[in-house]
């Protein structure tokens, strides 16, 4: 630490200060070796087992992917540093932080940098339920509990993990159970009591008005259901499911959504091509299909100020009627802004390959595969992510295809690409600007392991898992309320804990937003409290991202700037 400086915590920000001055970081240039974590070495027992933090021992993996030096350097640097000096534009009224104060609308830049070296990646906790060991659906993170014991659920309070797990929850119709732990310690606030499909994403967010959010999925046989925040049930509608692919139900390895699709201050639900209401009616069935391993996704594709509904091959308005259809093959829909035009795209992976449709229907190009792998129906249909990927201010995408991870140019064009083991699986993978310096990390959970990549493809960490790969991924979010981010990702298959939670082991990282509240996530969908916008934030003409979180400064979200 540097000397006469006493670390502090800012304005509530959840943002480590050392003082006044410049960031610091290591200027020497060493790159960050490639690094292997091992799994915890405390370990507890409450309902389920949760592993606690290492000593973040860490062993060399070998060298990078893309021929980065995997030399060490020594001097691991102070944690996140803010600049606070000569900022005129701080001089604002207390912010409180306990609340929603900024509703997306203006994003600010970000000022945090973390050291460049400030990847030394520990378990910070891990939870595998007793008798229920494989989750194959994506953790979600919300406030749902009130940890300070004021009486309020506030942002103030530890954000709360909603994992599904069971005993075998891959095969269509397998049931599993949902399980809130506490984000700081993995501990078990509860169980749901009720069976629900284990192969089904959750969607959490306030759909009722009270301020407090709610869990939105389906029971093992298919109903939708609504759990408030304390698992209480709310309500449930049976739901009648079309056939998709191989003849399986519509439902399978599908996710919900939230979103006010007509703007009248009400939350629909929207999962495959269902409507429901926020009291569990159901209002429209699409007429089309959406396909199996589904994460449809409400978007204001035609600029009138409500959102459509995207299946990815075809779009509809909020009241049922067809918007288009292209006619192309069923696949995952991915949102933004993906040609300079201000306009958004929409990014279609289906078996064929990589699919562009502007917001009219056209298509831009179809059925490219770029990698060569071949046509394979698990091959390319897996879900993507945008973000700007390599710091040049314009969004990239990134999709696994076959046992190859790619980040891709938004014309096709290969940025980098990685080997992964995953040529069966149809799991999707996030991004985050890790250190805060305009370029961010891309991840992928392959059958056996997390990997962590850096700008230009090379494996920063990895971290052993187990998984058949369905549609899970990991995701990243400040799940302790600690001003740092962390890692989120599940397992299935080995000896690999169901819900593993990763972090620097000096809490360097960057502050993400503390919500992942669904699987089509982009950000502007869902605020920080949990409650989702009336009018959402068109997320393309901002932060431009889909399946990322966003960093959080002052109670705002920011965007990096690309560097010089």
């Amino acid at each position: 630490m540097m000397d006469g400086m006493e670390p502090r915590r800012w304005a509530g920000l959840g943002v480590l200060v050392l003082g006044c001055g410049t960031p610091q970081v290591d200027d020497d240039g060493t790159t960050v070796p490639t690094t292997t974590l091992g799994p915890g070495t405390q370990t507890g027992t409450q309902t389920g087992t949760t592993t606690g933090e290492t000593d973040g021992t860490v062993t060399a993996s070998g060298s990078a992917t893309s021929g980065m030096d995997t030399t060490a350097d020594s001097d691991t640097g102070p944690g996140i540093l803010f600049d606070l000096s000569n900022d005129s534009d701080l001089n604002v009224p207390p912010i409180d932080m306990c609340t929603v104060t900024d509703d997306m609308n203006a994003v600010g830049d970000c000022r945090v940098q973390a050291p460049p070296d400030s990847f030394e990646p520990v378990e910070q906790w891990s939870f595998t339920p007793p008798g229920e060991p494989q989750g194959y659906v994506t953790p979600l993170v919300v406030n749902l509990t009130d940890d300070d014991g004021n009486g309020v659920i506030d942002m103030c309070d530890v954000p709360d993990v909603v994992l599904v797990a069971g005993a075998s929850t891959g095969p269509p119709g397998a049931s599993g159970h949902i399980y809130v732990l506490d984000g700081a310690t993995g501990s078990l606030h509860f169980q749901i009591p009720d069976a629900v499909n284990g192969n089904f994403t959750p969607a959490l967010g306030d759909i009722d008005g009270d301020g407090i959010s709610e869990i939105v999925t389906l029971t093992q046989a298919n109903a939708f259901v609504a759990f408030e925040h304390d698992g209480t049930k709310k309500w449930e509608t049976p739901t009648t499911w079309g056939s998709g692919d191989f003849g399986q139900p519509l439902s399978y390895s599908s996710a919900a959504a939230l979103a006010d699709l007509d703007n009248d201050g009400t939350v629909e639900i929207v999962a495959a091509n269902k409507i429901i209401d926020h009291d569990g009616n159901n209002l429209i069935t699409l007429a089309e299909l959406s396909g199996n391993w589904s994460a449809t996704v409400p978007a204001d594709l035609d600029g009138d100020g409500d959102l459509e509904v995207v299946l990815g091959h075809a779009a509809f308005h909020h009241d049922g009627s067809m918007l288009w259809n292209t006619g192309l093959n069923r696949g995952y829909p991915q949102v933004a802004n993906l040609d300079g035009d201000a306009q958004p795209e929409v990014l279609l992976t289906n078996d064929q390959g990589l699919n562009l449709i502007e917001h009219t229907g056209a298509v831009t190009y179809s059925g490219l595969r770029p990698t060569g792998d071949p046509v394979s129906f698990t091959g390319w249909l897996r879900p993507a992510t945008v973000h700007d990927f390599d710091g040049d201010g314009i969004a990239e995408f990134a999709v696994s295809s076959a046992n190859n991870y790619t980040v891709y140019e938004a014309n096709a064009s290969i940025v980098w690409s990685s080997p992964v083991q995953d040529f069966s699986g149809i799991a999707a993978g996030t991004a985050f600007d890790f250190l805060g310096d305009g370029i961010a990390e891309a991840m992928y959970t392959d059958e056996v392991n997390l990997y962590v990549f850096d700008g230009m493809g090379g494996v920063l960490f990895q971290v052993p898992r187990g998984s058949g790969t369905l549609s899970e991924y990991p995701i990243v979010v400040d799940v302790d309320n600690d001003g740092s981010a962390e890692v989120l990702f599940v397992s299935n298959s080995g000896a690999a804990p169901t819900l593993q939670v990763i972090a620097d082991i000096q809490d360097r990282w960057i502050q993400a937003r503390r919500i992942w509240n669904q699987h089509a996530y982009h950000v502007t969908n869902v605020r920080e409290d949990g409650t989702i916008p009336q009018n959402e934030p068109p997320h393309w003409l901002a932060l431009n991202t889909f399946r990322t979180n966003a960093q959080i400064e002052g109670g705002g979200l920011c965007m990096p700037t690309p560097p010089g």
